[in-house]
């Protein structure tokens, strides 16, 4: 009688700038593979340290701590309603400067030869098939989300080579690679539409009056994940970040009820895939499973 092999786990990294980005981007899909008892790994580049104090609530505690502390707690906070294992990469916020020059510690300006090597060794050691991360563009054009496109995808090249950096341990190659695309227009009209209908006032209508199409937008989305029931446990992990959410604000403005009627999925873009997979996929582990 021969001996069954026990098959590999399957593993998730989202790999995001700064605390609260994995509460605000791809989080009911973590929410369910952890459900699904797949293991999911959140990293963190920047602690967040630049960001601003949005919620006015909890000055008080920052002033009386300081930001960086209240980020880390809130941080942990998230990951443990997420049920996923956290590593921060240690890197410092670039802040949001707006054209001026960024400060000379920033994350943004840190040389690849330096940044790369840390998320290498989390690559070796969890050893991920599925990574999600953001676009070449960041999702937004915040210098640290765009330096965390440059150095997820150099850190996967370098992770695949067994002869690149031997200190961090055996080669580890990454099978699919996935980029968040969770604010695009259609979903944004879905929830507007809706509210309309519902007579409801619609905190959308002035971003959509704005909303400079592109579009390749739509053409990026190829992966949508069923995921409308973990909707509270996102909306939570969001709310333990307090310092970068409003409570009353457009995030919480349309009902989890709302949200699940009208667009109960979160999208990805399949950006490089080892494995055969056919379109459009419903599943971030589709041909790995």
């Amino acid at each position: 009688m021969k001996n069954k092999s026990t098959p590999t786990p399957l593993r998730l990294m989202a790999i995001h700038a700064h605390p609260d980005d994995e509460s605000s981007k791809g989080a009911a899909t973590t929410a369910r593979y952890v459900d699904e008892g797949i293991e999911v790994m959140v990293v963190s580049c920047t602690g967040g340290e630049r960001g601003d104090v949005i919620n006015e609530q909890v000055q008080e505690l920052v002033d009386l701590h300081g930001i960086h502390q209240v980020r880390q707690l809130e941080m942990a906070e998230a990951a443990r309603i997420l049920g996923v294992r956290h590593e921060w990469l240690g890197f410092m916020d670039s802040g949001f400067t707006q054209g001026e020059p960024l400060p000379e510690d920033a994350f943004a300006l840190i040389p690849l030869a330096v940044s790369v090597p840390p998320l290498v060794k989390l690559l070796r050691e969890f050893r991920p098939q599925v990574v999600t991360t953001y676009d070449e563009n960041g999702g937004y054009p915040h210098p640290d989300h765009i330096q965390t496109h440059v150095i997820t995808i150099a850190a996967i090249a370098v992770a695949a080579d067994p002869e690149a950096h031997p200190e961090l341990g055996p080669g580890h190659q990454v099978q699919k690679v996935y980029y968040n695309q969770q604010f695009h227009k259609e979903r944004v009209v879905a929830l507007h539409n809706l509210l309309i209908e519902q007579e409801t006032e619609s905190p959308y209508e002035e971003w959509l009056a704005n909303w400079e199409d592109k579009p390749e937008d739509a053409d990026r989305i190829t992966t949508s994940v069923e995921c409308a029931r973990y909707f509270p446990i996102r909306d939570a992990a969001l709310k333990a970040h307090a310092t970068q959410i409003e409570p009353d604000g457009r995030w919480f403005a349309v009902s989890t009820q709302l949200q699940q009627q009208a667009w109960p999925t979160e999208e990805f873009q399949l950006a490089s895939s080892l494995v055969e997979t056919a379109f459009p996929e419903t599943d971030l582990f589709a041909g790995l499973r």
